[in-house]
């Protein structure tokens, strides 16, 4: 199954014990959901991987994954990204709230309808999700890839189906200050 209908939930992080746990970095909302949606696979699509959540050590799913049962097996599998096929997880109950793989793609544009580039991926730093859009060299001035803060004041418009979103972004958001002209030392 191509990468773009499957949606990574998790990564393997380390091995936990002996009897061949493993503790998940899980991107699920609850992070015991790693296990819901049924079997997992790498990012390869080859390999499949049952998962059973048994447990929690600082934050962190501790699961058993079938056929996984010594500390060396479990800790071969370090930094395996665990997926899950795009139509097995729940739709989202809010029109505000969506997967960050429905957004990836997705076309930007500005509110003049001139086309800024596309949406890379989607990162939260801690603040807030944060679109990283590489710019259309055909379309825009912007040269480099941006990031815009995903809220409802920078991004009024997003249409899933439409394959587009449009940005509000104010006089000067792709200028860099000049902090020497402005007397700081930095």
């Amino acid at each position: 199954m191509p990468v773009a209908e499957r949606v990574l939930l998790g990564v393997i992080v380390g091995a936990k014990g002996i009897r061949g746990e493993v503790k998940i970095k899980s991107f699920t909302e609850d992070p015991e959901n790693i296990a819901a949606y049924g079997p997992l696979e790498d990012a390869s699509g080859k390999t499949t991987f049952k998962v059973k959540v048994v447990g929690f050590s600082k934050g962190l799913p501790v699961a058993r994954i079938a056929g996984i049962s010594d500390r060396t097996a479990a800790e071969a599998l370090k930094g395996t990204e665990l997926y899950v096929a795009r139509e097995r997880l729940p739709e989202t109950e809010d029109g505000e709230e969506y997967y960050h793989a429905d957004l990836i793609g997705l076309a930007v544009f500005f509110r003049d309808g001139t086309k800024l580039g596309t949406i890379e991926r989607v990162f939260d730093f801690g603040a807030g999700d944060m679109l990283d859009v590489r710019p259309d060299p055909t379309s825009s001035d912007v040269r480099e890839a941006v990031l815009v803060p995903f809220t409802a004041e920078r991004v009024p418009v997003v249409d899933v189906a439409g394959g587009r979103v449009v940005v509000d972004l104010e006089d000067g958001f792709f200028s860099v200050p000049d902090r020497r002209a402005e007397g700081s030392d930095v």
